[in-house]
């Protein structure tokens, strides 16, 4: 499992791809050299947004081919060569993912680390979450996995409602939370962290209810 747990921002990139494109796209699958430099440059559905020319594509999958989680195959009375993943469920893996794991660990490889409620939006072309809670239990499953953890919650940030979840197949993730750079005024009563965090908090609370107010009337205008 050594080097399935240590892999670059550019290889979990084009494994995602592959993965993506094995559920949403199964007729143009595997996929030629080129359809996965575009899929790793999409400029939606990515983080962050990455430039790869053909040779780095490339040379990445040669990459993971040596480390057997992509192979190349090539169609009867085809030239061109393609390529899918060997990473899991596969006859030559030992990992085994459900759909709903599978879809948080493609989505957490093409976009980073995310909320629950990010995932659950993110991941609904690959799969289905009857609610909010299954999600968490998904990502409770691949916390606990026998042969993880796989998947780390990261320390609430400030200004955020929930904590955001991040894969570790690339290594351990530093879990320090991050710290609200504090500003203070001479004369102004010293504000505490927790009133601080409950006032950005309120704050968001307040933007979002007028995000939905706004999205009322744009589609009573519409109508």
């Amino acid at each position: 499992m050594t080097d399935i747990m240590d892999l670059t921002l550019y290889q979990t990139r084009i494994i995602g791809v592959l993965i993506e494109k094995e559920i949403t796209t199964p007729d143009q699958y595997p996929l030629s050299l080129n359809a996965l430099t575009n899929g790793c440059n999409q400029k939606s559905n990515r983080e962050p947004i990455l430039s790869l020319d053909e040779a780095t594509t490339q040379e990445t999958v040669d990459e993971l081919i040596d480390k057997r989680l992509v192979t190349a195959t090539s169609g009867f009375g085809s030239r061109v060569t393609k390529y899918q993943h060997r990473f899991c469920n596969t006859e030559f893996s030992a990992l085994k993912f459900n759909p709903q794991e599978l879809a948080i660990i493609c989505v957490l490889f093409l976009r980073g680390p995310q909320t629950p409620g990010e995932l659950r939006t993110r991941t609904s072309r690959l799969c289905k979450f009857d609610d909010m809670l299954q999600v968490e239990l998904t990502l409770q499953q691949l916390i606990k996995h026998g042969s993880g953890p796989f998947v780390v919650k990261l320390p609430r940030e400030p200004g955020r409602r929930e904590s955001r979840y991040a894969h570790l197949f690339s290594g351990e993730v530093e879990l320090q939370p991050a710290v609200a750079a504090e500003v203070v005024v001479p004369g102004d009563p010293p504000v505490s962290n927790s009133e601080r965090l409950m006032a950005v908090e309120k704050r968001m609370d307040e933007m979002q209810t007028e995000i939905e107010e706004l999205k009322e009337i744009i589609n009573e205008l519409l109508t």
